[in-house]
């Protein structure tokens, strides 16, 4: 992963700057160095869009953390990522050989038909964020650190990108460990976990393990007057003062839909683009056309069954749902499964199956009726008319094994954190399906990471 993707997911590298390649302080720039510091320091490399000889495209430059947001040229910096996503799909030289692949062939052009564009909220649109805590003498404060100069904290004390709620809670969290120093001892971390509706989760990571009693006494004074939960973690340490969980409701196609969301489990942390997401997700199911989207004639439900692969907690599994006759989701961590499980009961979803399976796996249980204990509670996989598979794949892509496994379907949603492994995925599958829809999500606004979805239908279908 690179320097610019980490900083999208774990929010302690700098965000992109864009445009006229300024260092001067923006309107809203919230971020500062301690006194203690030197001179302010400009430190690592950053996207930034400049002329080239193909028009505007992506170069490094200089630029400090910078956790502005920019509404003024939102749009333009989300075209300029939208162009690059597109850009990986185009014919191009034949890359450079390696071990695996000592002779690369030319990559071919995959025609995309016009992007879906869903647009995020212009700030407060992260309902999740990481901080460092950082303590100088008496003083503590939330802190952000440069890749390039790491031992430097640069003080965080508002964070724009983040939920109004997570802006709420930083100077009080601030305000309740300065009055505590059994808080606040070997504390080098919060995590603020947030949802649409105002529910709030604050982890606080340890060096040391608490002294249980002493510390759950005050974070106990200290969740009640936050009117959070609280979790206080070290190695081989969790202790709970309330949920270690928030509930997320997201309202799709005029449906809500409740999720359990875990500490420390994923979640995507744009809420408002995640029902986006779910939205244009579910209207595949009945359309092969961007054009041809909520007309009158389309079925609200398919006759035949869904298959996804990587579900997760079934955040697209439950919002899916309702659009098949039926739901056979697969996911191989034990944990997200249980999470999945729960979602489905409690948004009434009971034409799903979870199945704790590989990519592989299942396909041994399908072409050769290989029988896993884990498929036990689910119904026989002969009972099922599966023509449409859901993919939702790690930033590496499916790869060649599991596009050859998805080729088989008629239609396959594509859901991508990485356009370039999309694009690469569709090159795989251009003999036997081609793009027929495709969508932008700006998921992380003001870096250069989008996640996209395309829709591939079989040819000649």
């Amino acid at each position: 992963m690179g320097s610019t993707a980490r900083a999208s997911h774990a929010l302690c590298a700098r965000t992109c700057r864009f445009l006229s390649g300024r260092t001067a302080s923006r309107p809203g720039l919230s971020t500062r160095r301690p006194a203690a510091a030197a001179a302010e320091r400009a430190g690592g490399s950053s996207a930034h869009r400049g002329p080239g000889r193909r028009g505007w495209q992506w170069r490094a430059v200089r630029a400090r953390l910078d956790v502005a947001v920019r509404p003024d040229t939102y749009r333009q910096e989300l075209d300029v990522k939208i162009e690059r996503a597109r850009s990986h799909f185009a014919a191009a030289p034949a890359p450079a050989p390696t071990p695996e692949v000592p002779h690369p062939k030319p990559l071919e052009e995959i025609h995309l038909p016009p992007t879906e564009v869903h647009e995020s909220a212009r700030s407060n649109f992260r309902m999740r964020a990481e901080f460092r805590v950082w303590h100088d003498g008496d003083r503590s404060y939330l802190a952000m650190f440069d890749s390039d100069d790491p031992k430097t904290p640069i003080e965080v004390p508002s964070f724009p990108m983040g939920s109004e709620k997570i802006n709420e809670l930083m100077p009080a969290f601030i305000e309740e460990i300065g009055r505590s120093e059994v808080i606040r001892r070997k504390l080098f971390q919060v995590n603020f976990l947030t949802t649409m509706k105002g529910d709030a989760l604050i982890s606080m990571l340890y060096h040391k393990p608490v002294k249980t009693d002493e510390w759950e006494r005050e974070a106990e004074e200290m969740r009640q007057r936050l009117g959070v939960s609280i979790i206080g973690r070290s190695r081989k340490q969790k202790v709970v003062l309330g949920n270690d969980y928030v509930m997320e409701e997201i309202e799709v196609d005029g449906r809500v839909l409740t999720y359990k969301q875990l500490e420390g489990g994923f979640t995507q942390p744009n809420a408002g683009i995640s029902a986006k997401m779910l939205e244009w997700a579910r209207s595949t199911a009945v359309s092969d056309s961007a054009d041809a989207v909520g007309e009158a004639t389309a079925p609200a439900r398919r006759n035949d069954d869904l298959l996804e692969l990587y579900c997760g907690n079934g955040n697209f599994t439950i919002a899916m749902a309702p659009m098949f006759r039926a739901v056979l989701a697969t996911e191989v961590s034990k944990v997200s499964v249980a999470a999945a499980k729960l979602n489905a009961v409690a948004n009434d979803a009971g034409n799903v199956a979870f199945a704790r399976l590989s990519s592989e796996e299942l396909t041994l249980a399908l072409d050769q009726g290989k029988r896993f204990s884990r498929l036990d509670d689910v119904p026989p996989l002969e009972s099922y008319d599966l023509r449409t598979v859901l993919v939702d794949p790690p930033r590496a892509g499916m790869g060649e094994e599991v596009s050859e496994f998805v080729s088989r379907f008629d239609r396959i949603v594509y859901i991508s954190c990485n356009p370039e492994t999309l694009a690469a995925d569709a090159r795989t599958l251009r003999e036997t399906h081609e793009v027929a829809r495709f969508a932008a999500f700006d998921q992380f606004p003001y870096t250069p990471h989008l996640e996209c979805g395309a829709l591939l239908v079989a040819k000649g279908r």
